[in-house]
């Protein structure tokens, strides 16, 4: 932001204008805060600080009852800061005399973005009372102690109703707990030209068509079954099947034109009965799995759900990785848990690959890989082991973040909290392994997955079960082809 900040500047628009604008769109929020006549207004010593002045100073004007505290030294304000508290004729309040209690609404804008170490002190103390005082507050850029990059709290933060940011959210609104921290998050057009993301080059994104429609598959009239792709999920024993019928389901669903199950022979008539669309192979054992993928046309294969963790397992992984393009999930993860570099060696011969973890299946993957499990985010870890392993990593949880091992990353926004369900994950690996069978790039195929996934679970409803998923997954894919079409 402060790129972009410079760039508006260096395209003619003064820094000072910028602030007046922001704190404008603070004042437009408030006012439109039903009963909120009483307003306090919390300023802290920076540009946020500054923002606030300018919120404050319209709100009076406009007829509001404002009270404005201020954490520090009014004359030690400076810049734009300095200037917009010159304009404020009315009094300045120490934070300690002020009872948080006594207003309508709060203002919070202490501290924004820029927040680089935890509060502590005076800051945090106030922080902590905004947070008891009960009163919707309305946070500028975020709520104060609320680490913009990580999502992170940094000693505390009050939760907002609605927080106003400008030109673009950052990954703090995205991340948890920072989301659900900021409330209503809306982004405000202060003047920043369309032209600084060119300038500044972001390459964290929120997940949603705009970040990869440009590589969707769509269905051509004049194409057929082969030309969408044949992918494989390979199945367990009978006692886990289920997992993969669910993946294999969510792969056909997402447009592969063909889906076979690799499965043990004793599971060959409960996986052929299942499904009349999906095709089932024997193949019990890396040996035949290897076997059957001497067909080139097998060039998408989905591993991990219901497989059991264990040597077997990683030698299937083995077979299946020379040139194809790879779904790994859940078991498949598991058995190379604390040998991610082991993972990596063979995924290196892959012609691409998407790992899909949780939490737990990451943890325990990346056991003793400092620069991961270490990361000061999830976006940092997710990045990091995007770069380890060589692959698309798909980091999941209510904020599913996607990296890639260039760097790039996507931050999911969409899922509802009834997507946690028991076979849930393995639909998601179905619908990456449908989508990458279609020739769909690796680090958008995910993205894709991941964001089809939760508008999936928004199209069933609460009380959804995993069988759910690809069945909803139609009504989801009419109305993404209708906007992709116009």
């Amino acid at each position: 932001m402060a790129r972009a900040d410079a760039f508006a500047v260096q395209m003619g628009t003064p820094s000072l204008t910028l602030m007046e604008r922001a704190g404008t769109a603070v004042a437009d929020v408030v006012a439109r805060s039903p009963l909120a006549t009483r307003v306090l207004v919390l300023c802290g010593p920076g540009n946020n600080g500054g923002d606030g002045f300018v919120a404050a100073r319209i709100l009076a004007q406009r007829g509001f009852r404002v009270r404005l505290a201020l954490l520090g030294d009014r004359d030690r304000l400076s810049g734009d800061a300095a200037a917009v508290a010159r304009q404020w004729k009315w009094a300045v309040d120490e934070p300690a005399a002020v009872d948080l209690a006594a207003c309508d609404l709060i203002v919070d804008a202490l501290f924004g973005a820029g927040l680089a170490r935890d509060l502590d002190g005076a800051a945090r103390a106030l922080v902590e009372r905004m947070a008891a005082a009960g009163r919707p507050i309305v946070a500028v850029d975020l709520p104060s102690g609320l680490d913009g990059v990580t999502g992170q709290v940094r000693g505390a933060a009050a939760p907002a109703r609605e927080t106003v940011t400008f030109f673009r959210r950052k990954p703090g609104h995205l991340l948890e707990p920072g989301r659900a921290l900021c409330g209503k998050v809306r982004v405000a057009d202060i003047g920043i030209p369309e032209d600084a993301i060119a300038a500044v080059r972001p390459t964290a994104f929120v997940n949603g068509p705009a970040a990869w429609q440009h590589a969707f598959p769509r269905p051509a009239a004049e194409g057929h079954k082969y030309d969408r792709g044949h992918a494989v999920v390979v199945s367990g024993e009978a006692w886990t099947s289920g997992a993969a019928r669910l993946c294999a389901r969510g792969a056909l669903r997402a447009g592969a034109g063909l889906v076979t199950l690799a499965c043990p022979a004793s599971v060959l008539p409960l996986q052929a009965a299942s499904y009349a669309a999906i095709m089932t192979r024997e193949a019990p054992d890396a040996r035949a799995l290897a076997h059957l993928l001497e067909d080139a046309r097998l060039h998408t294969v989905a591993l991990g759900p219901g497989l059991g963790a264990g040597e077997e397992t990683r030698r299937r992984v083995a077979a299946a990785a020379p040139g194809r393009r790879l779904v790994l999930d859940a078991d498949a993860l598991t058995s190379f848990a604390g040998e991610a570099d082991a993972l990596a060696a063979l995924l290196a011969g892959a012609e691409c690959a998407v790992i899909t973890p949780h939490a737990g299946e990451f943890a325990r993957l990346f056991a003793g890989a400092e620069a991961v499990l270490g990361a000061p985010s999830k976006l940092a870890a997710a990045r990091a082991a995007a770069r380890l392993v060589g692959a698309v990593v798909v980091l999941k949880g209510p904020d599913t973040v996607v990296a890639a091992p260039d760097g790039r990353a996507m931050i999911a926004e969409n899922a509802p909290p009834f997507l946690a369900t028991a076979g849930a994950g393995d639909v998601l690996a179905g619908f990456a392994a449908g989508l990458l069978a279609q020739g769909m790039p690796a680090f958008e195929a995910a993205g894709a997955a991941v964001w089809l996934h939760g508008e999936a679970a928004r199209e069933a409803g609460p009380g959804l079960i995993a069988d759910d998923l690809p069945e909803a997954l139609r009504a989801v894919y009419g109305r993404l082809f209708a906007q992709l079409a116009g």
